[in-house]
């Protein structure tokens, strides 16, 4: 069976010849307008019956959805008829579908953005290398060490440059989650377009947007300021093109372009590229399969090869004295110390996992177990051979979360809610056609059964029906079908609301508005001070006056960054107060001056209480303890 699906300019000249006529072409319109996954595979057409052939064999076809064989009289000529092309553009039902949703995944996603979740140690360092960006000082806060691409932060400086030069105290990570909002939108409709490019029904992709933008897990995560956020967006972008229903060799190479910006945003997502190959391989034409494919690939690469380049031009390609490289970057990411198998219950992975099924359990295991469905049913379903590629990325990052030696982070599920919810919404779609339109032995012909020398009569005449009225409608299949989602809606909106409920009521974040605000009012000279901090609260120091770098220490450098340790000459001596946030005090044990900081300080101000608290402790120096 083929691999490829289906389009416009795919013909079939054996089984067909000329062109569409009006029937065919009306049934494909109607089709299209109302989003149905795909038209009748045949078209039967009228001509005089032939002799049966001995043991009453006879011509079968396949299901296009469950691959069946379905018996059609003898003597009848078909014409396989390809699916109907969705316009987004031109579609205004798509349209004003996806606008409402997306204006209910914006008012969710926005809503209490600034107070949960808590502020992250890592949004602070992207957003505060991205200020850096803007104000001219380099490509970071402190020295670049190759330890992500430059890319992602650029973008998010791009992002934040008019409400910064608006209002530039504003330059914070809480207000500065507001432009998430964008990139979340952005994600939300490609995801959109990329389902209807996939031949999903129109109620298929809207549920697949609305699994990737209200579930509790995509409500969190999405809002904080995160570059798998910005290299999701890429690689729908070239999702999108790669299925692009076009098919010109320019959108191809255009996907591989894009699939590159994705990887020099976040380079995790370099193990998603085998999937986008396959929708492209899927997706294209036949006769210009292999130029799209090779071009793509060219573009992916020429691309990327422009941040080792940059490394080269600045003589920071291999490692060597008294520099860093790139070579030192790419050792210590792929280094780092594993946090054991996911599923053992004492690893760190295993407590990220239930750090996400926390938040929500139906997108993480529904949406892998609709990828091994549909990786399942590849040969007997037209939808899972369509949405083979974002099976391949469910499947791959899947492997890749089980390493037993590799380390996960929190945020590495964020490049997977996207092919999690397309494939769940795609398995829904193909179980639903299973049930619609599947035949059954009882609804066979019984004229199929004829002995041996009988004759198929000729395809009647197309009668006229009047409209069915609602028991008519109300089959037994559409019964199921709709029991099927009721139960499914009464499964997933309790459990959401719950999951979404602390996002949109609680205020995790007044203790680091209090920390800020105690800082700017207490500290009689900021400019001559010196803090260490997490960098959740370094823009908001650097705001207050105190001096970027060497004023405000990202509390990281005062152990691992020459440029900042030779300003300290007395070690933790030189340093007044220390912001103690549970990043600081989580960390501290490896770093020697934080730790004898915390230890030779005392707390002037607490703000909350329990693991979570923040607390701002002067250094003391003297062996009495008392004040310097």
């Amino acid at each position: 069976m083929t691999t490829t699906l289906p389009t416009p300019e795919d013909t079939t000249p054996e089984r067909s010849t000329g062109q569409a006529t009006t029937t065919e072409r009306t049934a494909a319109e109607r089709a299209a307008g109302d989003g149905s996954p795909e038209l009748p595979p045949v078209i039967p057409e009228r001509r005089a019956p032939a002799p049966a052939p001995a043991g009453g064999a006879r011509e079968s076809r396949g299901s296009a959805e469950s691959g069946e064989p379905e018996e059609i009289p003898d003597g009848v000529r078909v014409r396989l008829l390809p699916r109907p092309v969705v316009r987004f553009r031109a579609s205004r039902p798509d349209l004003l579908l996806c606008l409402v949703l997306l204006a209910v995944i914006l008012l969710v996603q926005g809503w209490n953005i600034t107070r949960f979740p808590a502020l992250s140690d890592d949004e602070g360092t992207y957003l505060a290398q991205a200020w850096a960006v803007q104000e001219g000082r380099g490509l970071a806060h402190y020295t670049y060490w190759y330890d992500h691409p430059p890319l992602g932060w650029i973008q998010i400086a791009g992002l934040t440059y008019l409400p910064s030069v608006i209002a530039p105290e504003s330059m914070t990570v809480a207000p500065m989650r507001s432009v998430m909002l964008l990139v979340g939108a952005a994600c939300a409709v490609l995801l959109y377009v990329l389902a209807r490019r996939l031949f999903l029904p129109r109620w298929s992709a809207a549920l697949a947007m609305l699994l990737f933008g209200l579930s509790p897990l995509s409500v969190v995560l999405q809002r904080e300021i995160f570059l798998d956020n910005l290299a999701v967006m890429w690689i729908l972008l070239a999702f999108c093109l790669a299925a692009s229903p076009n098919r010109h060799l320019w959108h191809h190479f255009a996907a591989g372009l894009v699939s590159a910006v994705a990887v020099l945003t976040k380079e995790t997502m370099l193990v998603v590229l085998p999937a986008l190959l396959v929708t492209m391989w899927t997706h294209s034409h036949r006769d210009t399969r292999k130029f799209a494919v090779t071009g793509a690939i060219t573009a992916c690469v020429l691309i990327g090869l422009s941040y080792p380049l940059y490394a080269l031009l600045n003589h920071e390609l291999f490692p060597g004295p008294g520099h860093v490289s790139l070579i030192d970057g790419i050792m210590y990411q792929m280094g780092r110390e594993g946090s054991g198998f996911i599923l053992d219950p004492g690893s760190g992975s295993y407590d990220v996992l239930q750090s996400w099924l926390y938040y929500d359990r139906v997108l993480p295991i529904g949406g892998v177990a609709g990828g091994v469905l549909l990786l399942c049913v590849q040969r007997w379903s037209v939808t899972a051979r369509a949405l083979a590629g974002p099976a391949c990325a469910v499947a791959i990052l899947t492997l890749v979360a089980m390493r037993p030696s590799g380390y996960l982070p929190a945020m590495y599920v964020i490049q997977g809610l996207p092919f999690l919810a397309l494939v769940l919404a795609g398995a829904a779609a193909s179980v639903v056609h299973a049930l619609l339109h599947r035949r059954l032995p009882a609804d066979r012909d019984p004229a199929a059964e004829a002995g041996a020398g009988q004759r198929a009569p000729a395809a009647p005449e197309p009668v006229r029906r009047a409209p069915a009225g609602w028991r008519e409608r109300l089959t037994p299949r559409r019964c199921l079908v709709a029991l099927l989602a009721v139960a499914g809606v009464g499964l997933i909106v309790p459990r959401w609301v719950d999951g979404n409920r602390d996002a949109l009521t609680l205020d995790a974040n007044a203790s680091y508005r209090a920390a800020a605000a105690w800082m700017e009012r207490e500290v009689p000279d900021p400019a001559s001070t010196r803090v260490l901090v997490d960098d959740a609260l370094w823009l908001d120091l650097v705001h207050d006056g105190f001096a970027p770098g060497t004023g405000a220490i990202w509390f990281y450098k005062a152990d691992l960054d020459p440029a900042v340790t030779e300003t300290m000459p007395r070690g933790w001596r030189d340093v007044d107060y220390v912001v103690s946030s549970p990043t600081v005090r989580r960390d501290a044990v490896d770093l020697p001056n934080v730790r004898a900081a915390l230890q030779n300080s005392r707390p002037v101000a607490v703000f909350g209480e329990g693991p979570d608290r923040i607390e701002i402790r002067q250094v003391q120096d003297s062996p009495d303890g008392g004040e310097r």
